[in-house]
């Protein structure tokens, strides 16, 4: 079968975009109709090959021709790349992408299953980046969510491929991780994230922490690479919306948090009457066990056993609570102290189960008083109570997923209040995308201005050759003359590639200026950013 040079160019371009490696060609199948390659839609440009007999399996010599007419082509995949109008890397610009598993759409057995330790971030992100399509990365993980945020030169193919790497790092099903999970494109992604900042898309609507923890990314990522100017630009501006929101909402008025409605769930499981007698056991004295034990404060708890690794956290919450007795107790004696509690909260970030069923099931009955059953509120991620736990008579185990019936009766007075914080989280998101589609013309200011500087180098060495006998000064004085014309002369068409609104610019005029200077100037900025980063990955791959 006589494979034609349309065929073997296209072949030669998805083996670039594919990392280099090429698809074995003895499991490829033809179809008398139509072969259209890169997508489902044929487009103009792309390379259909007509094939009027032909039988169902190609043969492998036939592939095997087409690799030997790629290999003695004289234009290379990278030329390729630059002329090929089926390019659609060349003609779209990098997507935003986040891909999301949170307590709405995903249960907690996966979600811990899936979680990131903050400890493994950079670690996370720098091999996100390493992936063909992904050029920047972040991971934002809660007791809540766990969501990644990238930065795709192809929305499908990225997608799939981080995809498939949280899968190969968890040990979950790519078809699990497809059944829970929630992609989100560009300003959808955008307004997301705005939203969880703002603690619009929190299990407690108005939750405060979650600021914290937008803010505590950004902290992480400082120094990594992969975490790049658009998500980092993406995360800095959902600080300033979170802030904007709760300053100018009434949105975290009362507003509680995962700790309290922990709290609050705890109390309503026990009989009334012992709401002052419950011994009150806090294993973890980091944020969120912090958080609990001014709750359990609140709600009139005047003594508790607090186990932490160390007594100088639990020292302080003890000096911000004089009026509540607080003892410390070491990690050592946890059973110990559970066998004497009533009501267990975990809040640590212990990557195992802290209570195992075998364990449990030794500790002593709880009194009557308290109804005989023994309580663990379990708000960490991954969960620090084994779930088998909740088999044993006289337990009851509480997650994070089961804090939805304390939120749900405050919920719809918040959502009124919501109405006011997504005028303003639409107003970022456009701002934002403003801001991000001004990137597009830094290439074109990058390559107009070296453009232009080559011209004045090569004019200003044929000034100074034909004069002879110039001293130091004057050769500097010549050469601040040809910089000062080219600033000048470039003043002009630089200030119409920045979108300033106080010269009524808007950012479709600077995005048509931008495309006229490159072809004015024959600059192709587009395809040459692109093939920088085809290069790139490139490397990556040959590394």
């Amino acid at each position: 079968m006589a494979v034609s040079s349309s065929l073997s160019t296209s072949y030669a371009f998805n083996t670039l975009i594919r990392g280099g490696s090429t698809t074995s060609s003895s499991s490829m199948f033809c179809s008398p109709s139509t072969v259209k390659f890169f997508g489902k839609n044929s487009r103009p440009g792309h390379f259909n090959l007509k094939l009027s007999s032909v039988n169902p399996r190609c043969e492998v010599s036939s592939f095997e021709s087409s690799v030997d007419s790629i290999r003695t082509s004289s234009i290379s995949a990278l030329e390729l790349l630059k002329t090929s109008a089926a390019d659609r890397y060349t003609k779209e610009r990098s997507s935003i992408v986040a891909i999301g598993l949170s307590v709405h759409t995903c249960p907690v057995e996966m979600r811990e299953k899936l979680a990131i330790p903050e400890a493994e971030w950079p670690r996370a992100i720098e091999e996100l980046c390493k992936l063909n399509h992904i050029e920047e990365a972040a991971v934002l993980g809660t007791c809540n969510r766990m969501e990644i945020y990238v930065v795709a030169l192809s929305q499908h193919r990225g997608v799939k491929e981080v995809t498939e790497w949280m899968s190969k790092t968890s040990g979950v099903p790519v078809s699990d991780i497809c059944q829970h999970r929630v992609l989100l494109y560009n300003s959808e992604a955008t307004q997301h994230l705005f939203e969880v900042s703002a603690g619009l898309d929190s299990l407690v609507l108005g939750e405060g922490q979650i600021l914290a923890q937008v803010k505590h990314v950004t902290t992480v990522g400082q120094g990594v690479e992969g975490f790049g100017r658009s998500i980092s630009g993406l995360f800095k501006k959902a600080i300033t919306v979170g802030k904007r929101v709760r300053t100018e909402t009434s949105i975290a008025a009362g507003a509680v948090s995962v700790s309290s409605a922990a709290v609050e769930l705890a109390l309503m499981k026990l009989p009334a009457a012992s709401h002052s007698s419950a011994r009150m056991l806090v294993i973890g004295a980091g944020k969120m066990g912090k958080l609990v034990i001014k709750h359990l404060a609140s709600k009139g708890c005047k003594k508790m056993i607090v186990v932490n690794r160390s007594e100088e956290r639990v020292a302080a919450i003890r000096e911000e609570l004089p009026g509540v007795e607080i003892i410390y107790k070491p990690l050592t004696e946890m059973l110990a102290c559970a066998a004497e509690a009533d009501v267990i909260f975990t809040s640590t970030a212990s990557d195992s189960p802290l209570f195992l069923k075998e364990d449990v099931q030794t500790l002593p009955l709880v009194g009557s008083e308290e109804g005989g059953v023994r309580h663990f509120v379990d708000i960490s991620v991954p969960r620090n109570v084994e779930s088998c736990v909740s088999e044993l008579e006289n337990v009851k185990v509480y997650n994070v997923d089961d804090l939805k019936e304390v939120v749900a009766a405050n919920k719809e007075d918040r959502l009124r209040k919501a109405m006011e914080a997504h005028t303003i989280i639409a107003e970022e998101v456009k701002d934002f995308q403003s801001w991000r589609d001004s990137l597009e013309t830094v290439p074109t200011i990058k390559k107009l201005r070296e453009y232009a500087d080559q011209l004045r180098v090569v004019e200003l060495e044929k000034c100074l050759k034909k004069i002879n006998n110039l001293s130091k000064k004057e050769k500097a004085a010549i050469e601040g003359l040809s910089k000062g014309l080219m600033n000048k002369l470039l003043h002009g068409p630089m200030q119409h590639l920045r979108c300033d609104e106080s010269e009524g610019r808007s950012l479709s005029q600077t995005i048509e200026n931008m495309h006229a200077l490159n072809r004015i100037f024959g600059l192709e900025t587009d395809v040459s950013v692109m093939e920088q980063k085809v290069r790139a990955k490139l490397d990556q791959i040959q590394n």
